[in-house]
């Protein structure tokens, strides 16, 4: 039995987007739903553009303290993502802004254009400790919009001026752009780089993350950054079982040879709405194969879509799950990955002295 979510879109009208309908907030009282009244339209509906917006916020680091996330602080440039990953499971966040995790997540972005002041202003108050910033943990940081607003570049300029180190996750084309600065930073311990491979697949690629870099350019990336002394890994994720996770030694084997120094893994995980779009996606792209994935996605995560416990979420556990986790650690052995990041200085920050700053007697 179908289990398409209501409110399908037209798909000449979201052509280009993962989503197929926009699920209604979680936090809403009341929706809206769509309904066909007989009458014959006289006009079609006009393609779904991105529209972007400005965010207002007035602090830019984000704390961190789940006990199994290895950073303490990150940066999200961007709200929301027009890669439109379909798994991604930041797109509940995107209810906390009035907005549907669906396609309003793909579509209605939000830009932080003065990042680059917000984060000089914290790295100057006093008692600031440095710590690796992580950015692309929630969207990504290198997205289309990001050829626009350069928000990720005035956020390295930053960094490297103050000899502040940073860690990056992304799959997007236009960190290329930036590999002379972050080569720069690497070179004295202040940066790595960890590119997200799902699939070597182009068309499960172009069909579950319409916007992203396709897997040969993500290869690319991690010899570019590589040539550039960049430490840089490759990090599976997610792997969806029944449906990716037979490319588990391939990938690992591509990003070897790319010149990646490190590598991971994630499971799949179904948080909140996350669920019901990506079961919907499947019944769509892969309805003979969408079975048999959501059993042994429940079969992972103790018969549910998403286990939120800590330590659990991210690997799962049961008999596949263990399959999966021995099979990554034979590959990356193999080809001698090691399964962290490097790890980056935090002795070299120093604020630079600006007009009318008070000079050291130097004793």
């Amino acid at each position: 039995m179908s289990d398409l979510l209501p409110n399908q879109i037209d798909a000449q009208r979201r052509r280009g987007r993962a989503a197929a309908s926009n699920p209604a907030n979680r936090f809403d009282r009341l929706h809206t739903d769509q309904a066909d009244d007989g009458w014959p339209r006289e006009e079609t509906d006009p393609p779904i553009r991105t529209t972007i917006t400005v965010d207002g916020s007035r602090s830019i680091l984000v704390r961190n303290r789940s006990p199994d996330v290895p950073f303490d602080r990150s940066i999200n440039p961007y709200r929301g993502c027009e890669h439109g990953c379909i798994y991604c499971f930041a797109r509940p966040t995107h209810a906390h802004l009035g907005f549907s995790p669906g396609l309003d997540f793909e579509t209605k972005l939000m830009v932080k254009p003065n990042a680059g002041e917000l984060l000089e202003k914290t790295l100057r108050k006093p008692g600031y400790a440095p710590q690796p910033i992580a950015i692309g943990t929630n969207t990504d940081p290198y997205q289309p919009i990001e050829r626009q607003y350069r928000v990720m570049r005035q956020i390295l300029e930053v960094l490297w001026a103050y000899r502040h180190p940073v860690q990056i996750t992304t799959k997007g084309a236009l960190i290329a752009r930036d590999a002379d600065l972050l080569g720069r930073m690497a070179r004295l311990g202040l940066a790595s780089v960890t590119i997200s491979l799902t699939t070597l697949d182009n068309r499960l690629s172009r069909a579950m993350e319409p916007r992203a870099a396709s897997p040969g350019k993500r290869i690319a990336l991690i010899r570019d950054l590589a040539a550039h002394r960049v430490p840089v890994g490759v990090n599976l994720a997610p792997v969806i079982p029944g449906l990716t996770d037979h490319e588990v030694e391939r990938m690992v084997e591509a990003g070897a040879k790319a010149g990646a120094t490190h590598a991971g893994f994630i499971n799949l995980r179904l948080p909140l709405e996350v669920g019901p779009l990506f079961r919907d996606w499947l019944e769509r792209e892969y309805p003979d194969r969408a079975k048999r994935v959501m059993e042994r996605v429940r079969e992972m995560h103790g018969g549910k879509d998403y286990d939120p416990q800590w330590s659990k979420r991210l690997r799962g556990t049961g008999p596949h799950a263990e399959i999966i986790t021995k099979r990554f650690q034979l590959a990356a052995k193999r080809h001698r990955l090691t399964g962290s990041k490097p790890q980056l200085r935090i002795d070299l920050f120093a604020p630079p002295a600006r007009p009318g700053d008070q000079l050291s007697l130097g004793i």
